[in-house]
């Protein structure tokens, strides 16, 4: 039986929720045993006719300022966020926890890339100089909170901002955060915020099974489609984690706006992600990232260049622009980077520019990418290097022996159907 306490604390912060939907009754509570809820916003209107940006999506954070924190008073707060945590305004979630009426929030944890997103590698504990909290790394020494960490605390709370693809690592924190607070009945609360490539749907491979890995936490497609808050609901219940969840959704998003029409300020979500259109691009380019071709980082442009020191420019852009993949153009191009995969040499390759986002399937450019470089350097092109990624031993068995990109793609097709039909179940967003 749940303490008074926990009790106490489903009870406000389902009321949080009401502020966008109605909260969960003391009965519902009690009676369903570890709770997943999620409440309905109330404005999801389309914006008026000829309105490009969307200046009124409130993000989780907002919603739950909106209700004065209330429902956390005299509770220890764990926050789990980094550079992207931050209000409409501009603040840290840290700073507005901290300064929170009655809220006690006595620890950091920081995801991958650090407190301030901007570190690669292996990322150690450290303080926060602002509140002089501790930052406990979940990036470093261990990647899911240990029970030493969460003994100082009665609800976690996890503000990230996510990129829409498998790959990225901060979804695979939030489930792991989950999957830690679940046995002690610590709370978790997820602070919605938009997918910035919501509008390019569901694509690519679903994931193998027995590929799951920190860089692919789950059987689904390189890009879902899906918010933070949508997925953990999914994790929840497909992965039967029992995590005491509650998401706190966003107001007056819809799954059709990119990040740039949700009037919301872009920030960084890693060191090498530094625009929207490389985050579209990156479920393709991030493809052949494991390989043995550079794909841009170490320079101003990651994911919008390619290249090795052993490519000849011309011949690969004009292999990758006789393929007629929409939405993208590939020129000739030459880059040093400074550091990473051929840091200090010359690396001759393409530049890949964004022409059509509503046109781009970025998984089929990375398998294309994968095609033309097999094609045209079979003995040089590490192919096998993609798999960690791509996430499917039948569609890197099939590039590799020189299948149609084309062809592959469409094999896609079941599994992604399969796929929908089951995230149907968690969406809250039209």
């Amino acid at each position: 039986m749940r303490t008074r306490r926990r009790l106490l604390l489903d009870l406000a912060v389902a009321s949080a929720c009401g502020v966008v939907g109605r909260a969960a009754s003391a009965d519902e509570i009690s009676a369903t045993g570890p709770s997943s809820q999620m409440a309905t916003p109330l404005d999801n209107r389309p914006p008026p006719a000829g309105t490009a940006t969307i200046a009124r999506v409130m993000t989780g954070i907002d919603v739950l300022a909106a209700g004065g924190f209330a429902q956390l008073s005299g509770l220890r707060v764990g926050l789990i966020t980094n550079q992207t945590g931050r209000d409409a305004a501009g603040k840290r979630t840290i700073d507005l926890l901290a300064s929170a009426p009655g809220v006690r929030l006595t620890a950091i944890f920081s995801p991958e890339h650090g407190l301030n997103g901007d570190r690669e590698g292996t990322i150690n504990s450290a303080i926060d100089a602002a509140t002089g909290l501790p930052v406990r790394s979940l990036y470093g020494a261990t990647r899911r909170p240990t029970g030493d960490m969460l003994s100082d605390v009665d609800v976690l709370v996890v503000d990230l901002q996510d990129v829409g693809v498998r790959f990225f690592t901060y979804v695979t924190t939030m489930a792991y955060v989950m999957e830690a607070a679940a046995p002690s009945g610590v709370q978790v609360v997820v602070l919605d915020r938009p997918n910035p490539v919501g509008p390019a749907g569901v694509r690519g491979p679903v994931l193998d099974p027995s590929l799951r890995s920190f860089t692919g936490y789950f059987a689904m497609p390189v890009q879902h489609g899906m918010t933070m808050g949508e997925l953990a609901l999914m994790f929840d219940a497909e992965n039967q984690i029992g995590a005491r969840l509650v998401v706190v959704p966003m107001q007056g998003y819809r799954r059709d706006l990119w990040f740039d029409q949700t009037g919301l300020e872009w920030i960084n979500p890693s060191p090498n992600l530094r625009s929207l259109d490389e985050t579209i691009l990156y479920p393709g380019v991030g493809l052949i990232e494991g390989t043995n071709v550079s794909v841009g980082r170490g320079t101003p442009t990651p994911f919008e260049i390619v290249g090795a020191p052993w490519i000849d420019p011309q011949a690969l852009a004009n292999d990758l622009n006789g393929r007629g993949i929409g939405g993208a153009r590939f020129d000739p191009a030459d880059f040093t980077p400074t550091e990473d995969r051929y840091a200090q040499e010359l690396c001759r390759g393409v530049r890949v520019t964004l022409v059509d986002r509503a046109m781009l399937d970025a998984p089929r450019l990375g398998c294309e990418l994968a095609a033309a470089l097999r094609r045209v350097y079979p003995l040089r092109f590490d192919i096998a290097g993609m798999l960690g990624n791509l996430g499917s031993r039948e569609s890197l068995a099939a590039l590799a022996a020189g299948v149609d990109a084309s062809t592959i793609v469409a094999t896609w097709g079941p599994a992604l159907q399969s796929f929908e039909a089951l995230r149907a179940k968690y969406l809250r967003y039209r």
